[in-house]
């Protein structure tokens, strides 16, 4: 096709060459594209709405449920959206530490993705201030005071977080301005992921080289990912028209009340995990630098596995460390949101242990163990004959 645009559609959507072995589980690369722009789109169209004032707030968000024509339904259409975009990035990660997809030649893939997943927790977390709520004060409050512990300067950008002395209106204006630009970035760092992703062709199943058996995404695998967005949309709808509530918190219908402190303050779900990782060590430097080394551990595994076979298919010994990761991090997940006492309190300690343990331990040197096993075992082979 001569038209500039036209081309670009046709080289990299219509006729991309994708290994001819892909399954269902690289439809969550899409689904998530979609969910992003599901969260633009309804997010738009609520800031029409929404008042970033911690007097009318709560308010405005209410407005919006009851008075707006459809207000109610970008609402549900927006919290559950959130859910769901973290739920598919979620698989979407998970299904690259299965299949490998974030070794050699793929490691600024893998790298873009960890800062887009990292820019989506930051974008949610000031998302689920903006309503107002007592969860929503309490939960900005106990999060940015964590900055606190930065040696120095970190008093400084406390202060420059809240935009005064403690939580208030230039909180929430700023809050509500970064929500508004963060998705944007989100999408541009979604180009550069799917540039990086063209460069090298996806990764397949099986984590060979599959240049010499490729099919067209249209019609092939356009159909398979038509399905995985029918059943997408099926499971969204569910929430969105039956349980909009479900992934919240109670607390959130409650105004802000600055001199009345939750029982227990959770954050939303998607964050739970790292919440009890931050939440496990007693000191508040401590929990900081661990949640920062979440992150440099993700950004580093494609520069620390050993191993050149891809695929959990052939390797099983880091399968079995694979999903012991997996039923970790559901672990955490189900800490973060009990009372911080014992047992919780060792569990999540013995949880973030193993969490560490298997990027920083595991990844590099069962790469190194699995050669030696392979090797062994071929020497004694070739002995015998």
């Amino acid at each position: 096709m001569k038209q500039p645009l036209l081309s670009i559609v046709n080289d990299h959507v219509s006729d991309y060459p994708s290994p001819s072995n892909l399954n269902y589980f690289w439809s969550f690369g899409s689904i998530a594209g979609i969910c992003l722009v599901v969260q633009i789109a309804t997010g738009i169209f609520l800031a029409m709405h929404y008042t970033p004032h911690v007097d009318l707030a709560f308010a405005s968000v209410e407005h919006i449920m009851r008075d707006v024509e459809g207000g109610w339904f970008l609402r549900y259409m927006h919290a559950n959206g959130a859910s769901m975009f973290f739920i598919v990035v979620y698989l979407h990660m998970f299904r690259g530490l299965y299949y490998g997809s974030y070794a050699q030649p793929r490691e600024l893939l893998w790298c873009i993705g960890v800062v887009i997943l990292l820019l989506m927790i930051i974008t949610a977390f000031i998302g689920y201030v903006l309503p107002w709520g007592q969860m929503s004060f309490w939960g900005a409050t106990v999060i940015t005071s964590l900055a606190s512990a930065i040696p120095v300067v970190g008093d400084s950008i406390v202060t420059w977080l809240w935009g005064g002395f403690s939580i208030d209106n230039a909180t929430l204006n700023r809050f509500f301005s970064l929500h508004y630009l963060l998705p944007f970035i989100i999408a541009g760092a979604s180009v550069v992921h799917l540039a990086a992703l063209h460069q090298y062709g996806s990764n397949n199943p099986l984590g060979t080289n599959s240049a010499v058996d490729k099919l067209s995404l249209y019609p092939y695998f356009y159909v398979k990912d038509l399905v995985a967005w029918v059943v997408f949309a099926m499971v969204f709808s569910i929430f969105v028209y039956f349980y909009p509530n479900t992934l919240g918190h109670p607390d959130n219908y409650i105004p802000a009340n600055p001199m009345s402190t939750p029982a227990h303050i959770v954050p939303e779900w998607y964050f739970l995990w790292v919440y009890a990782i931050l939440r496990s060590i007693p000191n508040k430097l401590g929990g900081v630098a661990a949640i920062a080394l979440v992150f440099i551990s993700l950004l580093l595994l494609p520069f620390m596995n050993t191993s050149p076979i891809r695929s959990s298919n052939f390797r099983p010994l880091y399968k079995r460390l694979y999903w012991l990761l997996v039923a970790d991090v559901v672990m955490l997940s189900w800490l973060g949101q009990q009372p911080v006492e014992d047992p919780y309190i060792t569990l999540g300690q013995l949880g973030s242990v193993y969490f560490f343990i298997y990027f920083l331990v595991c990844i590099p040197l069962l790469g190194r163990v699995e050669h030696a096993l392979l090797t062994y075992k071929t020497s004694n082979t070739t002995m015998s004959y």
